[in-house]
């Protein structure tokens, strides 16, 4: 667990739940724990991706992927306990009220379950080696990475006290941000550089996955990336709060070179 805890990562959706804290002017150390069970989540779904009967990867961050260590049944018990250690710490976090807990809980476990996270990466690989059109790929994004994305606003959101309407701008903030952090993965497998991302470039065309490339081509898929960057930014339009911390992460996640 704590190998691939450990081993790096952008921290995405801690930095996003902070990044919602600060904006609302709230003690960020009430988000810990929640944080900490949002890199659980995605982590343990690291570990189950790169997998033999998954994605077949052999790095992660720059180091042999979980399997390649400790043996896939480790490496799936590793990832099993990832995720339930992730509800453990939000339902018994006391900085939280028992209806913020029960809450995040709640949303938590809707985003990374099958209507989710796992709903899109079951859709995913349904769609290997299928003609899909570009609607059905970003349907399978919105759940495979963008609902987790979205969901570690929602919770601070929630966590800070903002009204529902400003909850739900910023959960379609992260839906928006979500699309683009994928957009941005698809280009970085064809034009990234392998030292910087801690794993092969190609990979994807390898396997035979739909992707934004593949399906509209370079200087399609850069247009994109900037159509769901530029329709985040407005939704920040609707919060009372200053923005410009969650601003500089959606330019970020347009931007970044890993």
């Amino acid at each position: 667990m704590l190998y691939s805890l450990q081993a790096g990562g952008k921290r995405i959706r801690p930095m996003l739940l902070y990044a919602v804290l600060e904006s609302y002017d709230m003690d960020k150390t009430a988000g810990d724990s929640t944080a900490c069970a949002l890199e659980m989540i995605h982590t343990y779904s690291l570990i189950h991706d790169d997998l033999p009967a998954m994605d077949n990867d052999d790095f992660r961050r720059g180091k042999p992927t979980n399997h390649k260590i400790f043996g896939e049944a480790t490496a799936i018990l590793a990832g099993d306990a990832l995720l339930t250690h992730a509800f453990h710490l939000i339902s018994s976090d006391d900085r939280l009220t028992p209806e913020q807990r029960l809450e995040n809980v709640r949303l938590l476990s809707r985003a990374a379950g099958p209507d989710g996270m796992v709903g899109g990466q079951t859709a995913d690989m349904l769609a290997e080696d299928e003609e899909v059109t570009v609607e059905e790929m970003e349907s399978i994004h919105n759940r495979k990475t963008g609902d987790l994305l979205a969901v570690a606003l929602q919770m601070g959101a929630f966590i800070a006290g903002a009204e529902k309407k400003e909850q739900e701008a910023l959960h379609r903030f992260g839906i928006h941000i979500g699309l683009a952090f994928q957009i941005k993965d698809d280009l970085l497998d064809v034009e990234g550089d392998e030292q910087l991302l801690g794993k092969p470039v190609g990979s994807d065309e390898g396997n035979h996955k739909n992707t934004y490339v593949s399906l509209l081509g370079l200087e399609k898929t850069k247009e994109r990336l900037k159509f769901h960057t530029g329709a985040a930014l407005s939704e920040l339009e609707e919060l009372s709060v200053p923005s410009h911390i969650l601003q500089e992460l959606a330019v970020y996640i347009a931007e970044r070179d890993q």
